[in-house]
């Protein structure tokens, strides 16, 4: 023992009890033991994660970020959804944890192919030619994280008790409290 005790186990394991994310995590477990792929490790940190950890993608974003990169496999650790506003998908794979039914249909209807993770370990055990991509956090906790409110480059919220006209309403960025660039 090293001064300073032992190092605990600090990895999250999931407790969902659905046998498929079971065997998923166990196969992801083994590759990232067994593989040198920075991928895989990823991938099972990520199957680990709680729902919310896990959020949705939609199928805009997934076009946005696939454009260019023709045959490459785009990897979601979680759903990806549909968007009714996009009228045209292109052909692309796609490997998800869940697909809505609708953005399924889409996908293949384009000529495209929607993968389940065990697929994907036999296609690409090392993660090459793969794009790995996540959701975008939407929690309201999330816009107070981050350098202090009022820091120079500070994008974070304060907490404050209400939204209203006298409530921390100082000199911010409006002319009629004074404030000059």
């Amino acid at each position: 023992l090293e001064a300073g005790g032992r190092q605990k186990k600090r990895e999250r394991l999931a407790k969902t009890n659905n046998p498929y994310v079971r065997l998923l995590i166990k196969l992801y477990r083994f590759l990232a033991r067994r593989s040198e792929s920075k991928f895989n490790k990823v991938i099972f940190k990520r199957l680990n994660m709680s729902r919310r950890n896990r959020p949705p993608l939609s199928v805009k974003k997934l076009i946005k970020n696939m454009e260019n990169k023709d045959g490459k496999i785009a990897v979601v650790v979680g759903t990806v959804t549909d968007d009714k506003r996009i009228t045209e998908i292109p052909k692309m794979t796609v490997c998800a944890l869940r697909f809505t039914e609708t953005a399924r249909n889409r996908i293949i209807k384009a000529g495209g192919e929607c993968m389940t993770f065990d697929k994907l370990a036999m296609r690409s055990p090392l993660g090459k030619g793969t794009v790995l991509l996540r959701g975008p956090k939407l929690r309201e906790a999330d816009k107070h994280f981050g350098k202090a409110p009022g820091v120079p480059h500070s994008h974070t919220s304060p907490y404050v008790r209400h939204k209203g006209r006298k409530f921390e309403k100082a000199r911010g960025k409006r002319k009629s409290r004074g404030f000059k660039n």
